[in-house]
């Protein structure tokens, strides 16, 4: 058994978006009369804009009724799309490893929740030809933390997923990587992160890092290859 491909989040793992994302649903939940806080982060990080929306309608809700949750996704979309548009920063390790991959010819593959438009912003700075497949919300049905958007990944690249990495920094898409059967290396703020999903599925086996600077193609293959041991 070798290392067939890497399957990388985006936001969060590669970019240094979720903030920009929080800020962005910090606005449109202000505008439905909310405030958000750290109970929020389940509902908010690694989600598709579809499932915040409904999130924040279902707080929302007065008596008068709800807010259209399709309205909202929009301008959860469009405020998200605007921030990024400003710019952003690859995340230490990020671009280096992404080249060292290339350079070794390993399959690379890009698995975001955030709509198909912030990824091709996203991609001007990342670089569209480092990856030879991308999926986005729109590709599958259903979403982080369900595996469908890694399994789609696997399958496009020919590899079997347990024949993958899948590198993320959120549980929702720790969730999913582990679901489809990849092995998961997470990058999570602080170097520390759940292995339960959020959906309250029994634990998946991490391999947690500080930061992208420490993984490199030889930690990768020996993940791979079951010669590193995960909880």
């Amino acid at each position: 058994m070798s290392l067939r491909a890497v399957l990388f989040d985006m936001d969060g793992t590669l970019v240094d978006t979720e903030g920009l994302w929080w800020e962005a649903c910090v606005t449109v939940a202000a505008e439905l009369g909310l405030e958000l806080d750290d109970s929020d982060s389940a509902d908010v990080f690694g989600r598709l804009v579809e499932h915040v929306a409904a999130h924040l309608v279902r707080r929302s809700r007065t008596g008068t009724g709800r807010p259209a949750q399709e309205a909202v996704a929009v301008r959860l979309a469009d405020e998200f799309a605007g921030r990024v548009a400003g710019g952003v920063t690859p995340l230490p390790g990020a671009l280096r490893l992404l080249d060292d991959l290339g350079a070794a010819g390993v399959p690379i593959a890009l698995v975001s929740a955030s709509p198909r438009r912030v990824v091709d912003i996203v991609l001007r700075t990342v670089g569209a030809d480092r990856f030879r497949l991308v999926v986005a919300a729109e590709d599958t049905e259903r979403g982080k933390p369900r595996p469908d958007p890694y399994l789609k990944a696997a399958a496009g690249l020919g590899a079997e997923p347990f024949r993958c990495v899948a590198v993320e920094d959120s549980p929702t898409g720790i969730a999913a990587a582990g679901a489809a059967g990849c092995r998961v290396i997470a990058v999570p703020p602080g170097g520390t992160a759940s292995t339960t999903s959020p959906d309250g599925a029994a634990p998946y086996g991490v391999l947690t890092v500080d930061s992208l600077e420490q993984v490199d193609l030889p930690m990768l293959r020996m993940l791979a290859t079951g010669q590193i041991s995960v909880g």
